[in-house]
């Protein structure tokens, strides 16, 4: 069996992943920590909740202990950018416990909150800043921080970072940092054109891949409910009953739909909180809190909690609505089946989202198991043909299936109903 020992990390850092109860290395943190430690460029696949952070962090923290000095004010040595304020926190803390007791600083760049305190913590000079592109653009035209001598570049969701929405971004911080650099790139999908972008901002880098891209955990059980949208929220309610004490994530397309379903699953009696845009930095950590520490069981978000959100208690994953960018769909279900636990992902398709479910499984490469309803038009598979009506939902007899149905025995339950017509794209 490999060890921490057997990669090359230093020994007091060994010790602490020790005491933390971290003793054995996944497979992408095996292969890239050494490759990082000789200084080779890295870009990292792997599936959700398979220890990317550390497969990155290690190393970069081992190679800032050659550092005999302090970083000079407003310099950073290390550079970590994420998407997302939930995956820039979630960072943040899993370094935040490598470095405690050591002179190292980790600092925190992110919008939703006030500017200035940020500014003052980097003047001081940082070892690592994670940060998010808006913001740290905001520091950098403000001539609050300097970029020249940082020696450690990493793109954590690096598909996201180099799509289009953060390309300009990334661009344009670029501009800042020297071109001789290491830089490691890690994702859990990497589309092919965001292949081809990242050659842009690696040198001759090794590729680290242990699973095909786009593939989910092999812990998580998937199904699909093909159902009216009129009817997803009752067909929701149902499916949490059935596990009230294990927590879920449902996730909704739309920030004002989120609100939507979240009043009504207090209505229904759920405690429930939302993460979207249109909550502040504030209200966001709030809530995500009160899931962590089983205050609510049930968070109802948009694709800003798809990544980064790292809690091993999540049983159940909840598609309300498909995204429109499948990789995402990959994102959010690797929110369960986190640390070697198993988890249940179900999603819901309506007539409308057709086209998104074909974009889905062709990125995964496999069919989404059938839970209820039959599959709508352009979507038939006779292996995969369930009993009753289109649009109608359908518990069949039998064993109950993985995270969602109702239960075997008794006789089947029709809802009545067939949607009239094929509706407008959901909103929520």
């Amino acid at each position: 069996m490999t060890t921490f020992n057997d990669l090359g990390l230093p020994k007091k850092l060994v010790e602490k992943l020790v005491k933390t109860g971290i003793d054995k290395p996944t497979p992408i943190q095996e292969r890239a920590i050494p490759l990082a430690l000789e200084g080779r460029d890295v870009m990292g696949l792997a599936q959700t909740g398979t220890g990317k952070t550390l497969a990155f962090g290690l190393p970069l923290i081992a190679r800032l202990q050659s550092y005999g000095r302090k970083p000079e004010p407003k310099t950073a040595r290390a550079l970590i950018l994420a998407p997302t304020r939930e995956l820039v926190n979630q960072i943040k803390e899993n370094l935040a416990v490598l470095v405690d007791g050591t002179p190292f600083k980790v600092g925190l760049v992110v919008g939703g909150v006030s500017i200035n305190p940020q500014i003052s913590r980097v003047a001081k000079g940082t070892d690592i800043i994670v940060a998010t592109p808006g913001r740290l653009i905001d520091l950098l035209e403000r001539e609050a921080i300097d970029l020249s001598a940082t020696d450690f570049l990493v793109l954590d969701e690096a598909d996201q970072m180099l799509d289009l929405g953060f390309i300009h971004a990334l661009r344009k911080i670029a501009e800042f940092l020297p071109e001789k650099r290491h830089t490691m790139l890690f994702s859990a999908t990497m589309p092919k054109q965001m292949s081809e972008i990242a050659g842009a901002y690696l040198d001759n880098p090794e590729r680290v891949q242990v699973s095909p891209p786009g593939k989910a955990a092999d812990k998580i059980t998937q199904g699909i409910h093909f159902i009216a949208k009129a009817e997803k929220t009752s067909l929701l309610i149902e499916l949490l009953d059935a596990h009230r004490d294990e927590a879920a994530i449902v996730f909704a397309r739309t920030k004002h739909g989120s609100d939507r379903l979240m009043k009504a699953l207090d209505r229904a009696g759920y405690a429930t909180a939302a993460v979207h845009g249109n909550k502040s930095q504030g209200q966001r950590e709030r809530a995500i809190k009160a899931f962590r520490e089983g205050e609510t069981m049930v968070l109802v978000a948009t694709d800003v909690a798809a990544r980064g959100l790292d809690i091993p208690q999540v049983r159940h994953v909840y598609n309300y609505d498909l995204p429109n960018v499948p990789e995402n769909y990959v994102h959010r279900i690797g929110r369960t089946a986190r640390a070697g636990m198993d988890g249940a992902a179900v999603a819901f398709c309506s007539p409308d989202e057709v086209d998104e479910l074909k974009a889905i499984q062709k990125v995964m490469k496999m069919t989404i198991p059938v839970l209820s309803g039959r599959p709508w038009m352009g979507l038939e598979d006779p292996k995969q043909k369930s009993k009753g009506g289109q649009g109608r939902r359908v518990w069949q007899g039998g064993e109950k299936p993985k995270g969602g149905g109702k239960p075997s025995g008794g006789p089947r339950r029709r809802r009545k109903g067939p949607p009239r017509g094929k509706s407008r794209r959901a909103n929520g």
